[in-house]
This record gives C-alpha cells, sequence and structure tokens, in this order.
C-alpha cells in the first residue's frame, strides 16, 4: 500500500470498526442507510481536506503523521481521554506488557541532557549477568554512537531476536577507558510482582506493578511462597499500578475476596451489564489485608482495592486513586496498528462509578491537576454499612500523603547529586562506588562516608549550611544507602532500603489490627443477614 494512501485507510478503519463495535455491542445501534450516508459524507469531507493539504500546503506534508498523530488521535480524544490509537511501535509495546515478556538485555533507560543513562539492568537479566551498573553511560550500542539519540532509540537498538549479541559500550565514574560488554538478547519478563517479602515478623509485603496476563499467576505464586494464610497481615502495595487487564483484576480480587462476593460490574450505552463473582474464593487465606494506593493507581488497580473497600475485606490506605473508570475494548487494525474504544464503564460491587470527570474540564487538567468533586453526590455504603463515594477514584480509609521533598533536597536533585528512587542512581554514589569493590549489605552511610559526601557537594558547587544537612541527615544518608544498594544489589534491595522510612507503608501495617476487626465485623454482619449459624471469626 503506498505511504500517501495509508493514512486515509485507517481512518476509515477506524470508522469502520467503530460502527462494527456498535453492531456487536448494541443490539438497538442499527447501521440504517441515513448514518451510512452520514458516514460516507464524512469520510469524501475527509479526504478533499486532506488532499487539499497534500497539494497547497506550504511545506511538504507527511501524510503519515498527519493521520496517525492528529486526524485519528483528535478524533478519539473527542470522545475521553481513555479511546486511543497505537501506532505500529505502541502497538508492539502494547502487546509487550499485556504478555508480560519481550526480547532484549533486560534494563531500563533514561535521558540526561543528550546523553542516555542506565537506570537499572532488572535482576537476572543478560544486562545484570553482563556486569552493566546503574548510572553507566551508553556510549556506543554496536558501532552506532548512542550521543543524542533518544531513549527510544537506544532502547530499540537494544531490543532484538533472543540469542543475538548485542555489544554495549558504557563509561563509568572511576574508569578512565571505556568498558565494552557484549550482551546476548533474551526474553525479558514484564513482572506485575515486583517483591514479595515479610517485611516484619508475621507482615507480609507484596509490590505489584500492573495487571498483564501473568499476573494471577505471580500473585499466587508470592502469597504461596509467604505462606499468606500464617499470617498477621499482608501489605499489598499498588501505588503507581496503572492497571491493565480487566480479566487479571478479577483473577486477583476472586484470590482476595470470600466465593460468591461481586468483584465489579460494567455496561454501556451499547453493553448489557456484566457482573463478575468471586468463583473461587480467598480458599481460607483471609488474613487481614491492606491496600496502599495513590493517585497515580488506576484502572484495574481501582477495581481490587474498590471491591476489597466495598466489602470490607481491608483497609485501604495513602491517596485518593486516579479515577478512571472506562472500560476498553482493544481492536488491531491494519498496518500492525490498533484502537482502544471505550465501549462500558465499570462499578465497584456497591454500585459506585470510580470515573472522575472530564467533560467539563481539559485533558491536562484531566491527566495532572486531578481535582475531585468536594462534595461528591453519589454515596454508597460498604457491606457493614460504611459510608463511601464515587465518581472520584478511590478515597481511601486512612489518608496518608506522601511528603514533599525539602529544599535541600530538591536542590540535591537538581545538581545530579541524587536522584529520585525512580529515576536510578545519582552524581554521588556513582562516585562513591567508582572502581571500589563492592560493598556489602551491612553498608551504612557512616561518618566516613559523610565525609566524602561533603567534599563532593563542595567539588560540584553545591551550596547549604551546616544546619540543613543536619535537618536531612537521616534522609541523605538512607539515600546513599538505597542508591548503594541498587547499584550493587538490583533495584529490588534499593527499594527495601526506600521502604524503611515510607510513611504510607508505616502507616499501613499499623492499620493491619484494625483491617482484621472490620474484615470480621463485616462477615458478621453479612452471616446474621442470610440468617446463617454458621459465622466463625
Amino acid at each position: 500500500m503506498k505511504p500517501d494512501h495509508r493514512g486515509l485507510f485507517l481512518v476509515v478503519a477506524v470508522v469502520g470498526l467503530s460502527a462494527a463495535l456498535g453492531g456487536i455491542y448494541g443490539p438497538s445501534v442499527r447501521a440504517t442507510s441515513s448514518s451510512m450516508d452520514d458516514t460516507q459524507s464524512s469520510v469524501r469531507d475527509f479526504t478533499r481536506v486532506l488532499d487539499v493539504v497534500q497539494s497547497n500546503y506550504a511545506e511538504k506534508v507527511d501524510v503519515d503523521k498527519l493521520v496517525y498523530q492528529g486526524a485519528i488521535p483528535g478524533m478519539l480524544r473527542v470522545l475521553d481521554p481513555h479511546s486511543n490509537f497505537f501506532d505500529a511501535r505502541q502497538w508492539s509495546l502494547s502487546m509487550e506488557e499485556r504478555r508480560g515478556k519481550y526480547y532484549g538485555v533486560g534494563m531500563t533507560v533514561i535521558p540526561r541532557g543528550d546523553r542516555t543513562v542506565v537506570m537499572s539492568p532488572y535482576e537476572g537479566t543478560p544486562a545484570y549477568k553482563a556486569g552493566i551498573r546503574p548510572g553507566d553511560v551508553i556510549v556506543k550500542i554496536d558501532n552506532k554512537p548512542a550521543q543524542g539519540l533518544t531513549t527510544t532509540e537506544v532502547a530499540d537498538l537494544l531490543r532484538g531476536n533472543r540469542g543475538t549479541e548485542v555489544k554495549i559500550t558504557v563509561s563509568r565514574e572511576g574508569y578512565a577507558e571505556a568498558l565494552v560488554f557484549t550482551v546476548t538478547r533474551d526474553e525479558i519478563p514484564h513482572h506485575s510482582v515486583e517483591l514479595a517479602y515479610e517485611i516484619k515478623p508475621g507482615i507480609g509485603y507484596i509490590r505489584l506493578s500492573g495487571f498483564n496476563e501473568t499476573t494471577d499467576v505471580e500473585l499466587a505464586g508470592a502469597m504461596k511462597q509467604l505462606h499468606a494464610a500464617s499470617l498477621d497481615g499482608l501489605v499489598l502495595d499498588m501505588r503507581g499500578n496503572p492497571g491493565g487487564l480487566l480479566n487479571e483484576a478479577i483473577a486477583v480480587g476472586d484470590m482476595l475476596l470470600d466465593k460468591n462476593q461481586l468483584i465489579v460490574s460494567h455496561r454501556g450505552r451499547a453493553s448489557a451489564e456484566r457482573r463478575y463473582y468471586a468463583i473461587r474464593g480467598n480458599q481460607g487465606e483471609n488474613m487481614p489485608l491492606v491496600i496502599l494506593v495513590n493517585n497515580n493507581s488506576a484502572s484495574a488497580t481501582e477495581i481490587v482495592s474498590g471491591a476489597v473497600q466495598d466489602h470490607d475485606r481491608g483497609i485501604v490506605v495513602g491517596e485518593t486513586t486516579f479515577g478512571k473508570g472506562l472500560v476498553q475494548t482493544v481492536q488491531p487494525l491494519s498496518e500492525n496498528t490498533g484502537l482502544a474504544l471505550t465501549i462500558a464503564r465499570y462499578y465497584t460491587p456497591s454500585g459506585r462509578l470510580i470515573q472522575r470527570d472530564y467533560k467539563s474540564i481539559s485533558l491536562y487538567s484531566y491527566h495532572y491537576e486531578r481535582k475531585v468533586p468536594e462534595h461528591p453526590s453519589e454515596v454508597r455504603l460498604t457491606d457493614s454499612g460504611r459510608q463511601v463515594t464515587g465518581e472520584g477514584g478511590i478515597v481511601p480509609d486512612i489518608t496518608v500523603r506522601e511528603p514533599d521533598y525539602t529544599r535541600f533536597q530538591k536542590a540535591l536533585f537538581r545538581a545530579d547529586v541524587l536522584y529520585p528512587f525512580e529515576n536510578g542512581v545519582g552524581g554521588f554514589t556513582r562516585h562513591y562506588l567508582g572502581a571500589r569493590p563492592p560493598v556489602t549489605k551491612n553498608f551504612e552511610a557512616d561518618d566516613v562516608v559523610m565525609v566524602d559526601f561533603r567534599k563532593f557537594l563542595a567539588k560540584q558547587n553545591v551550596r547549604y549550611i551546616e544546619p540543613e544537612l543536619a535537618e536531612n541527615l537521616d534522609w541523605v544518608k538512607r539515600k546513599i544507602k538505597e542508591e548503594v544498594f541498587v547499584s550493587t544489589f538490583g533495584l529490588q534491595e534499593g527499594f527495601k532500603v526506600q521502604l524503611e522510612a515510607d510513611p504510607q507503608l508505616i502507616a499501613g501495617i499499623e492499620a493491619v489490627p484494625q483491617a482484621r476487626a472490620l474484615y470480621e465485623n463485616a462477615r458478621k454482619i453479612m452471616a446474621e443477614r442470610a440468617g446463617s449459624t454458621t459465622y466463625r471469626p
């Protein structure tokens, strides 16, 4: 197919698929001759405009860009913020996310000016085994210089067929010469469960970062590893979890709730209501449950946390979630592209709509300002009679806000002395480790380390006063330890250090007795309503 006609073909395909979805999901939506005439007329008008632009615009026109980045996304944005078009690369990445795997070397990279820096290799991957470290600056990939390339371009060069080799040249603090690693590409899993361990005696912790095709298997494995049924409490951390597959959210809900409890329902203009229940239930793994969320927790995360909250199965701690309650069907199109189209809205067991308002605000406000109603119009009751609200995300039972960085902490980030956790390893850690032998897990940022830290601040011309450092001393020491652990032992160990002083996690652990009492009370109330005499706390 000629490039000049691909864009038009995609527009027609999207319009046609939208019409087909109306037929599939809504028998009451009929394709009358009038509506078909309107569609054909609209396509003809679009074609005329495209022809005029192509023939008369002041510069040569990239038709694919006009259509892929302009016409189709613009059409979908008029509908809602989550209906979306995927070009070939986005579609490929989307399918990788769904499957939970891709082929490459297994590391994340981030931009630093015109350079690309390794944030961290994933533990056990080819990059990790080869010895690539967080903070390494990628100089070349095979024989192609990396300076000036975008992180997307670098990532594309690092990916490839399983079993093929790629030569990665990096510069590293403390080494005069560049280091060259020959890495064999392999299958790289996108794990949903990033971390699972006993965070303190009797309290399990599981970090769940997404909902892909392997989420239920991974979570079941993590709970088995922790002997969940015998725990005094379980903290399920879904902060920053953007969601994913609906069926995986239902599977996770099934693991946590009692048998036959409603997990979620959805319905739309042209789709009949569908209700999903816990089929197997938690199989006796009824330990007290605490869920951690924040305003980047969305979609499938809100299904699970909303069901847990409505059934009083556990306590939700943290910040109000994103508020994404739209259900998309994902369909492949031609040219290796795809379409995610909203077909319904989902509701929690109590009947709450989680979706925030998006019709009366700008797209920017919706995604970045995250305003929720001060006086929610939708109020529902949980199983035990507690009030919960809808149309604005999941409001936690215990609100704990993530602390803001101080002026001094922000100054260290700006100067690249230290980095926020999600951005890898800062300049001081790269300098401190340098060509040193690897540290042990007994490492602490002691007085000797802090002397070196002060010298580094002076070398980087970072101005501060001693009382300012003293006020932030515990935070600085913990941040240095965190980065050293990320660089030496991997992301998981660094994250454990971060969790040691995490106020939301601390509040979650403290809420475990409250979660136990809430769940027992709800089960008692539901048993009494059913006239049952078999309830056992």
